[in-house]
């Protein structure tokens, strides 16, 4: 038995094997190159290979894990975008180094940079930057992304560390928890075991490097510790403390499995953004009454030709047979922007968000959207589909949309196919033009859902993944209130429901005030469900619409902030 000591990362116990993981790290070879041109294009090729690699990835742990966990990759693939890596490698490159070492260097010295920084939150960034760079270099040699944690029975990984593109993509089912011998708490790779509830110990030392596979292990996530090979007695006393934290949990998730009834009997739906099946079934087990948004994309990226009908049927049908009779909302494609399609020439646009992406593609690559329409109304049939257009501006795009669905009803319908021959139809309120013409766009739609991540980018003009603008990304300012108070009373006079699908659907402090502001339905990312019910629960409506009146007359986002601090703070104690 012995016991090691390292840093908590994500709470938790964990009781099982070992699972050594020894991923083989990419050797560099030196050499100089004659073809300078051939080389810069070697490396270019490498450089979109990862770009779509990462793209993926992004979708997928957006549906999985939500957006705010998923913008670690928004921050990779802005690295694969930054002059002072691409610049460097290519005049490396110009003065006769072949790409890999290129790459190898300037990465290199990237992350002495960052592992020399004071501050331990940029400091362990330097795992983000070597885990592009690993990629990239793995890329230039032809060989397959990083080797998948992969695991034949559940076990606890361990590791001298995990990238945070090894956390994503790792069975979850078969990962009990995991321990490295490098990392810190704030790392990108902690944080998504804590979003995953995967209990974790990072920095442990080399001495956990030690341990082999098979060999029992408990972990303690909360205490940041590692026993290796245990006595009974402790893991008799180890399960012990787990059944009680399971007890515990699982009272949690019992009661949210209840609906979201105020204590004055207002009933507010929740619900769940994901992207595939397993993130839906997920999201059920957290107590989601459906999915508020499916977002599509993770079907188009990384691949060289677009998904049939059949392949995009296959899966929007697996998501719609686990929902059964609650409400599933798939969003049309939502490409463009920071998703591009190496299948689908969108060219260079100088202000991509600004751009050719979302239903502006859809609309003028018709063959494309109605191939997507089509497998939507097969994968509603017998289920309760809906269809949701993304990046509205103007009423002509959602009245040309459901013509182009009528044709593919239509198709269907002359080839004697099973599809749902209606299906409600909403929009995703994400452009200030949208907030402003509520009332024109409610009269042509079954439903609104706001989407914050993007609007509150467009009303503030700010890019929150710009570090010089980035605070004025405000959720909970006034102005983002007010347009929120327009789009729902729009609707509403029309009879018409409003959600909301953005990150701040499930942000505590903003819970109140959107069930005040007369939200219908929220939809945030499965870990936030529970957290959001209970809140709801311990509201009264009356309560709930007085603190909303008193922040729409409030003059920044702190005071908006403050003031809803103050409720959540006070409910928690009722």
């Amino acid at each position: 038995m012995r016991v090691l000591k390292g840093l908590p990362a994500s709470a938790g116990i964990a009781i099982g094997p070992a699972f050594a993981y020894r991923p083989e790290e990419p050797v560099v070879e030196r050499r100089r190159v004659q073809d300078v041109e051939a080389e810069l294009a070697r490396f270019q090729a490498a450089v979109e290979q990862a770009q779509g690699q990462l793209r993926e990835i992004h979708a997928r742990t957006k549906g999985e894990m939500g957006e705010e966990t998923a913008r670690i990759f928004e921050a990779h693939l802005l690295f694969l975008e930054d002059p002072a890596l691409l610049d460097s490698v290519r005049s490396r490159i110009r003065n006769g180094s072949n790409a890999e070492a290129a790459v190898a260097d300037r990465v290199g010295e990237v992350v002495a940079v960052f592992e020399a920084m004071k501050d331990q939150y940029i400091r362990v960034r330097a795992g983000d930057v070597q885990d592009v760079g690993s990629r990239l270099i793995r890329n230039l040699q032809g060989r397959v992304p990083r080797p998948l944690v992969q695991l034949s029975s559940p076990g606890i990984v361990v590791a001298r560390d995990l990238t945070p593109s090894d956390t994503a993509q790792m069975d979850k089912a078969m990962v009990l928890g995991f321990c490295t011998a490098m990392g810190g708490p704030t790392s990108h790779t902690a944080i998504m075991a804590r979003v995953l509830g995967i209990p974790a110990v990072v920095g442990v030392g080399e001495e956990v490097l030690s341990v082999e596979s098979g060999r029992p292990l408990v972990i303690d996530g909360s205490e940041g510790m590692v026993i290796v090979e245990p006595l009974e007695e402790q893991v008799q006393e180890y399960l012990e403390r787990q059944r009680t934290s399971a007890a515990r949990l699982e009272e949690i998730r019992a009661s949210a499995q209840t609906p979201a009834v105020t204590r004055d009997g207002h009933r507010v739906e929740v619900v769940a953004n994901i992207g595939d099946a397993a993130a839906t079934r997920r999201a059920l087990e957290y107590g989601a009454e459906g999915v508020g948004l499916l977002r599509t994309e993770f079907l188009y990226l990384n691949r060289d030709t677009m998904p049939s009908e059949e392949e995009q049927y296959a899966a929007y049908r697996a998501v719609a047979d686990i929902t059964g009779h609650r409400p599933l909302i798939i969003r049309t494609l939502d490409v463009g922007g920071d998703k591009t399609l190496p299948y689908l020439d969108i060219g260079e646009e100088a202000n991509p968000f600004l751009g050719w992406r979302a239903i502006r593609l859809c609309l003028d690559r018709a063959d494309l959207f109605k191939t997507q329409l089509r497998a939507i109304l097969r994968a509603g049939h017998e289920r309760n589909v809906k269809i949701m257009l993304p990046m509205i501006t103007d009423v002509a795009e959602v009245r040309r949309a459901k013509e182009l669905l009528g044709e593919a009803i239509d198709e269907l319908a002359r080839r004697g196919a099973s599809f749902a021959p209606t299906l409600e139809v909403g929009i995703m309120v994400e452009t200030p033009a949208a907030s402003l013409a509520a009332d024109i766009l409610a009269a042509e739609v079954d439903f609104f859902s706001i989407g914050t991540n993007d609007l509150i980018q467009y009303v503030m003009a700010c890019d929150r993944t710009n570090e010089r603008v980035a605070h004025l990304y405000k959720p909970l300012h006034p102005a983002i209130l007010r347009l929120v108070k327009a789009v729902v009373e729009a609707a509403h006079k029309e009879g018409k429901w409003v959600g909301m699908c953005g990150e701040m659907a499930g942000e505590a402090l903003a819970v109140p005030l959107l069930v005040g502001l007369g939200l219908d339905e929220l939809s945030m990312s499965a870990a936030a469900i529970p957290g959001t019910k209970s809140i709801i629960r311990a509201l009264r409506l009356d309560e709930a619409e007085r603190a909303a009146a008193y922040a729409l007359g409030l003059q920044t986002e702190a005071e908006v902030r403050a003031h809803a601090a103050r409720l959540v703070a006070r409910i928690a104690q009722t």
